[in-house]
């Protein structure tokens, strides 16, 4: 190689060198293609930390409707898929059978009734008795003494007396038998009062019916298959598990107040249900270091619905003037995220950030960029570092040079 080539060789890298770090001074004076694209200034703004998880929704009560008596299931008194009120009626259970067996314990309470009438009657007679067999035993007894009357007279007079009361001991145990069968009557006429109440099964809670599970006509047993499911859905329950180092937040903010829950359904991003946190549980998840939470919602509009998977939202805490741009903005490069940023000169530079949260398609810029600074936003494909730019519309922005 001559001396001639090898000074070539080392004079074009000092060029190329000098070349790169004369950052260009104005799209005219650098002769470069003006790139259009989107822009936006970042701002600053109170931020809330909001920390996301998935719930799951869960009916604040499920009754499973039974029957509590046996027979054929007469009629049903309401639509699948109705919302009930407690107390609403719902199946009817022939009543037939258990009004017969009402009458018949009404018919053997009278009957016990007039044994007990019957007795006491006799009672009062037997007593009666028992009162002059007891005069006139003491009478011969006087007359005896008095010589007036024979032993035997005296003999026959007291044993009618104790004949008399043996009777009325007899007559008063029979009262207190036929008393003791009328207690029993009594008792099966409530027990077929209540049976007969049970022909009517009625909704214990209020809220939605699910499908019906056994229909007219069939036979039911007592508390044995389930005829219809009710669900509460007011108020609803969104059940979620949070990271054990967020418990002590949770606690404090939470002490002496409701910690209000938003929980967003998927395919609606615009309507939050809005409920307070009612149950921490007594223990965290050792397995997987996550602590369970219960959030009530009153759920009046029924946005929420039981099965449902959702979002779960819990404002922890607020950042103060945090710096936002609009998420977009943000590009993965080999050193990490990068932002093209506008320069008075209309020319842009690159230059990384730390990102933070992401709120409502903005991200918390922790560091890198400033309030005020304008950043690119669409059109990223076509910027270099000191490429010229000019902002247009972004829905009639185009991907090539102007």
């Amino acid at each position: 190689m001559t001396i001639h080539r090898r000074s070539v060789f080392l004079v074009l890298p000092a060029l190329v060198l000098c070349g790169c770090k004369q950052a260009p001074k104005g799209p005219a004076a650098a002769g470069l293609p003006t790139v259009m694209v989107s822009m936006a200034k970042a701002t600053q703004e109170s931020v809330p930390t909001d920390l996301r998880v998935v719930g799951t929704v869960e009916a604040s009560a499920i009754v499973q409707v039974k029957s509590q008596v046996a027979g054929q299931l007469a009629s049903v008194a309401f639509t699948e898929g109705q919302d009930v009120a407690q107390g609403n009626l719902l199946f009817r259970i022939d009543p037939k059978p258990f009004e017969d067996a009402l009458r018949q314990a009404q018919a053997a309470a009278a009957r016990d009734r007039a044994q007990v009438a019957q007795s006491e009657a006799m009672l009062a007679h037997d007593t009666a008795q028992a009162q002059y067999a007891d005069i006139d035993a003491s009478r011969n007894d006087q007359l005896v003494k008095e010589g007036l009357a024979s032993r035997s007279q005296y003999d026959q007079s007291k044993s009618s007396a104790d004949v008399a009361r043996e009777s009325v001991h007899a007559t008063q145990a029979s009262i207190d038998a036929a008393k003791a069968t009328l207690q029993s009557d009594e008792a099966a006429i409530a027990a077929a009062q209540l049976n007969l109440g049970y022909c009517q099964i009625t909704a214990p809670i209020g809220g939605r019916t699910g499908n019906l599970l056994v229909h007219a006509g069939n036979l039911v047993k007592v508390n044995d298959a389930a005829l219809v499911v009710i669900h509460q859905i007011e108020p609803i329950f969104v059940n979620f598990s949070v990271p054990e180092q967020r418990l002590a937040a949770i606690r404090r903010l939470g002490a002496g107040h409701k910690l209000p829950v938003r929980a967003l359904v998927e395919g609606d991003a615009v309507h939050a249900a809005e409920g307070f946190l009612s149950v921490i549980d007594n223990t965290v998840d050792a397995s997987t270091g996550t602590i369970h939470l219960k959030a009530t919602f009153e759920n009046r509009d029924r946005l929420l619905w039981p099965g449902q998977f959702v979002t779960v939202m819990l404002t922890l805490d607020t950042i103060e003037n945090a710096t936002l741009i609009p998420s977009e903005a943000i590009q993965a490069g080999q050193r990490g995220p990068f932002v093209y940023v506008v320069k008075a000169n209309q020319t842009v530079e690159s230059r990384p950030v730390t990102p933070g949260i992401v709120v409502n398609g903005k991200t918390v810029i922790e560091k890198g960029v400033s309030a005020g600074e304008t950043v690119v936003t669409d059109g990223l494909l076509m910027l270099f570092p000191g490429a010229p730019v000019r902002a247009v519309d972004p829905a009639k922005l185009g991907t090539g040079p102007l």
